[in-house]
């Protein structure tokens, strides 16, 4: 009887949490983000100007404007399908309980973990449509843009139209943008709030638990990182054989490990290197962020094979994606939304893409934070390493870079090489880093 009385309160609790969340975030969601005509745009690698369409036009005094405002012209359109074309995973609520407690919802305490889910998602667009890829967006991101601009124009409610791949896949010209629109959903539903999502919410705490994690646990980027790497390795779908997830150590990328990792499935039968993410768990300061690796910071976004940060400000996680002067630009997590059944055929899609870009200042990042890279194959993943050592060069101002790529394996420089099996995923090292991750990390609320 007090077992009930308890999962009550841990009911009632939830769901003023999520109240909560969605009066303070759904007010933040639609409040406008203000945008330089001046200064370039970057996101994941790619570069935006904001410009009138009137070239000759003098340009006013002022330097802020919002990327709705319609004389803007040149890339803005382009910048919207681009940034609405991104996954975004948030809190969600009413969804299947989770094993071993009563929860029904992540809010309040789930937000690393959807950020970490964002940027595989978007390491998997990539492995799968390619980052300049057509695919759905010309066709599904017109009605996104359609009602983000409707609502910009008077609207007092956000409204989305539903999207169904029977209709997308009927304005389809050839087999190509169908099989694209048909990945961009098997994405989408890897990412389920169900048990047997791959990369769910459900199956993430699975992982989390051998690392002494539990449903309602905060979680840090570093040890979301290590989760991720888990949940791709056990992943048994003949799609996402052909990737894998690399962890650094200590801030140390080891290019024998990688490289290995990427082999892993080269026998006779099949003669092709895997795809590989890289996370890279780094601290940006002390207490505080270090305003000296805001270029190290903007290099990093700026990268072609960059797939986002895992990072936030204290008490909250975002996930980055892009920067503009010394703001970042980020998709928050904290919007509680209804459970979506990613498991029917025509699912709806408009609450996967976020209708706004929000900023927010360099200063206010918390310093740990994780970074995500995405390579085809070996060699995408030399020529990587190579791009991003010159840029840690450049950018840092500190003696020694925040991390490195080395030659060689771990076990060359006294590491011990990580092992896996079935009834322990993580093995003891891996369990005393995430520990140590643990305890440096801040708390999220």
């Amino acid at each position: 009887m007090e077992a009930t009385g308890t999962d009550e309160v841990d009911k009632l609790k939830t769901k003023f949490i999520s109240a909560w969340n969605n009066m303070k975030y759904s007010w933040v969601l639609k409040t406008k983000t203000y945008f330089s005509r001046n200064s370039p745009v970057l996101l994941l690698g790619k570069c935006y100007h904001f410009k009138y369409e009137d070239e000759d036009k003098t340009l006013p005094a002022e330097s802020g404007c919002t990327i709705e405002d319609h004389v803007i012209a040149g890339n803005v359109e382009e910048f919207r399908k681009d940034f609405i074309s991104r996954i975004w995973l948030t809190y969600r609520e009413e969804f299947p309980q989770i094993e071993g407690s009563a929860l029904t919802t992540d809010c309040g305490w789930g937000c690393t973990l959807r950020t970490g889910q964002m940027l595989l998602a978007q390491g998997l667009i990539l492995h799968f449509l390619g980052r300049d890829s057509e695919s759905w967006t010309s066709h599904t991101v017109k009605k996104f843009t359609a009602s983000f601009e409707a609502s910009l124009s008077g609207e007092r409610e956000f409204k989305t139209p539903t999207i169904s791949l029977k209709e997308t896949i009927g304005k389809y010209s050839d087999d190509h943008e169908m099989r694209n629109e048909v990945y961009h959903r098997k994405i989408i539903s890897w990412f389920g709030d169900s048990p047997l999502a791959l990369f769910g919410l459900h199956q993430l705490i699975e992982y989390g638990k051998k690392s002494g994690k539990k449903a309602g646990d905060w979680y840090g980027p570093a040890v979301v990182a290590h989760i991720l790497r888990k949940a791709v390795e056990e992943a048994r779908h003949p799609d996402l054989q052909g990737i894998t997830i690399y962890v650094a150590q200590d801030c140390t990328v080891y290019n024998s490990d990688v490289i290995d990792k990427q082999s892993a499935s080269m026998t006779s039968d099949n003669a092709d290197d895997k795809a590989v993410i890289i996370l890279v768990p780094v601290r940006l300061g002390g207490e505080r962020t270090n305003t000296d690796y805001l270029e190290f910071v903007k290099g990093i976004l700026s990268l072609e094979y960059c797939v986002g940060i895992i990072g936030g400000k204290p008490k909250q996680s975002y996930y980055f994606a892009g920067f503009q002067d010394d703001s970042l630009i980020y998709m928050d997590p904290h919007y509680c939304q209804s459970f979506v059944d990613v498991s029917i055929k025509d699912f709806p899609l408009e609450t996967f893409h976020c209708p706004s870009p929000k900023k927010m200042s360099f200063r206010k990042m918390d310093p740990s934070c994780t970074i995500g890279f995405y390579c085809r194959n070996v060699q995408d993943f030399k020529r990587a390493s190579e791009e991003i050592t010159k840029m840690l060069k450049f950018s840092s101002k500190e003696k020694y870079p925040l991390f490195t790529f080395v030659n060689g394996h771990s076990r060359d420089y006294d590491f011990t090489s990580t092992t896996t099996n079935e009834e322990d995923l993580f093995s003891e090292d891996e369990k005393k880093q995430l520990k140590r991750f643990s305890t440096e990390e801040f708390v999220l609320l």
